[in-house]
């Protein structure tokens, strides 16, 4: 546990520097790295990973909500890089903080159920 704040403030901030090269703007850029620094903490500390088992439905009711849901997760960065147009680095810098959201949630939400055992 003492090592995952180091690597998780290392990985936040080579993120919102990298973001940064693309969209010059600080807030998007330092929001980056904590979306990144949070998702990478979960990982190294909890020892978890973004591939691990996802979680089932039985309710078929639950199934159709969970793949309308992902399907808009899926398709929503596409959809805003056809509006923003491919050529700006917004679009990647959007790209990067929806990519970093998602996999924080998900990390975050393993390792909640992971301590709570």
């Amino acid at each position: 546990m003492k090592r995952s704040l180091p690597v998780a403030a290392g990985v936040g901030l080579l993120a919102g520097l990298a973001v940064h090269r693309l969209v010059p703007s600080v807030p998007t850029s330092a929001g980056i790295a904590a979306i990144y620094a949070g998702a990478t903490y979960f990982y190294v500390a909890f020892d978890i990973s973004l591939l691990a088992e996802a979680p089932r439905f039985n309710d078929r009711v639950d199934r159709l909500g969970c793949g309308v849901g992902l399907f808009g997760v899926a398709t929503s960065p596409l959809l805003f890089a056809h509006y923003a147009g491919v050529g700006d680095g917004s679009v990647l810098g959007f790209g990067a903080a929806f990519v970093g959201t998602v996999g924080f949630l998900t990390l975050s939400e393993q390792a909640r159920r992971l301590d709570g055992d």
